[in-house]
């Protein structure tokens, strides 16, 4: 109750988001030094609850407008939750829906509201929240003190909850008002695919400044195409328009977690490192002894990347 933590499970055509096993693992965390539980609360999919590990309770609410979602359904339904249940913290994934909902709730709620969290800490008494300003560019440490405060937490901040018992799950009735709604969903228009998704990648070949030009990128895309990774990049090289932002890594881009994660060029900036630095196996090619990227590489090399590509290539082509 007033010591919980709370996720609001993120879920979009029946398949949950990576990001709620993230938030509920953080919840876990933040429930045991607060006193409290790690209380998940699914919206409009209850047969989804089956899915959740790691959390103590799970309130399932089911109603024909919360199936898909509508900012007006849903935050009516979290609002009734919260009220019911008082919990300390509040925790969505920041994505469009998120950033939308949370904000909606602040207002409702009266709770203040830290979006593009990275990292929760409990301090004593207070959550401390360390949030993204200026597109990463800056960190801001915010102390949720009070009895109740909301987080829009960026994808791949944090660990998966690691499995567990299975937790009880309750069912909540939805809140008076549902069937007189001012809106309602009619359809939803998804974007055309076309790039890839290189937060779901178990290899990522990625690139920085050193590559030095456009021209360039041919080469390790080839390495990339024989090993079968997307090319990703540090910002330098998305800010030259050389790869599309979608590729970007950092804390102005994406969180990445894989396997191997495989630089050339890359020196090894702190808003590129704060992207990348938990991937499982990191190996770094930088001409520069002293590049920073070496201090979180597993493996490096100082070789030119420029003979060191071709030589791969061809050896696992």
């Amino acid at each position: 109750m007033a010591n919980d933590i709370l996720v609001l499970a993120d879920h979009l055509r029946g398949q949950l988001s990576d990001t709620t096993a993230e938030l509920v693992g953080q919840a876990k965390q933040l429930a045991g030094a607060t006193g409290g539980q790690a209380v998940v609360a699914l919206l409009g999919a209850p047969d989804l609850a089956g899915q959740i590990t790691g959390a103590d309770t799970v309130l399932t609410v089911d109603h024909p407008t919360l199936t898909d979602y509508t900012p007006e359904a849903w935050e009516k339904t979290l609002l009734h939750i919260v009220n019911e249940r008082q919990p300390r913290l509040v925790l969505i994934a920041n994505t469009t829906i998120g950033m939308d909902l949370g904000a909606g709730l602040s207002a409702s709620w009266g709770a203040p509201l830290v979006a593009y969290a990275v990292r929760l800490e409990a301090e004593g008494g207070d959550i401390v929240a360390t949030a993204q300003v200026y597109g990463g560019k800056l960190l801001a440490e915010v102390a949720l003190g009070g009895d109740k405060g909301i987080c829009t937490v960026v994808a791949g901040s944090f660990p998966a909850a690691a499995g567990g018992a299975n937790p009880s799950v309750e069912t909540v009735a939805p809140p008076p008002g549902l069937d007189d709604l001012r809106t309602s969903f009619l359809t939803m228009v998804e974007p055309e695919g076309g790039d890839v998704d290189i937060t779901a990648a178990d290899v990522l070949v990625s690139v920085g400044r050193g590559i030095g030009s456009q021209d360039n990128l041919e080469l390790v895309q080839e390495l990339a195409d024989a090993i079968g990774a997307p090319l990703s990049a540090s910002r330098p090289v998305t800010d030259a328009g050389w790869l599309p932002k979608t590729r970007q890594v950092g804390k102005s881009g994406l969180k990445v977690k894989p396997k191997v994660y495989l630089t050339f060029g890359i020196s090894g900036a702190p808003e590129h490192l704060e992207g990348m630095r938990d991937a499982e196996l990191i190996i770094a090619c930088n001409t520069d002894a002293a590049a920073p990227i070496f201090d979180v590489a597993h493996y490096g090399t100082t070789l030119d990347l420029f003979d060191l590509v071709p030589a791969i290539t061809d050896k696992v082509g």
